[in-house]
């Protein structure tokens, strides 16, 4: 009886990608946890495909340049590999490469609200002391 020799792949998955839905490629490529979540997204108006909006079972290609917002952050990234599996994330960072300028726009952009959140002193509620200050300022 011959050993089967490991391999994990069927056949359809060896046979190189042309296109692939483009929720089944966010969810693969790890930027959303589920593919309803995806879709939803890309619904919202959240990913634009070459800077147009779409639908949810549009056919993406290798080439394609997404530019998806999440919370806070919007990263612009060209695609470079199509999958309809989720896999690792090491595997998932090389469906894609993120453009140098959306790279550099999003540290700005997290440095400016660092020093945002750094600039509100909120030490929580007022100390005793604090309170007999504010009453005497208030009752004067």
């Amino acid at each position: 009886m011959e050993k089967d020799p490991g391999y994990s792949f069927k056949a359809t998955e060896m046979q190189p990608m042309e296109k692939v839905r483009i929720d089944k490629w966010l969810w693969a490529a790890r930027f959303f946890k589920t593919r309803s979540l995806a879709k939803a997204a890309i619904e919202g108006g959240k990913v634009h495909i070459d800077g147009h909006k779409s639908k949810a079972s549009r056919q993406l290609e290798l080439g394609t340049v997404l530019t998806i917002r999440q919370g806070f952050d919007t990263k612009t990234v060209e695609v470079i590999a199509l999958s309809e599996q989720r896999r690792g994330a090491p595997e998932a960072l090389l469906l894609y490469t993120e453009t140098a300028e959306s790279i550099a726009k999003r540290e700005t952009q997290a440095a400016q609200r660092k020093a945002l959140n750094q600039s509100q002193v909120n030490d929580g509620k007022p100390n005793k002391k604090q309170r007999r200050q504010i009453h005497r300022f208030l009752t004067n």
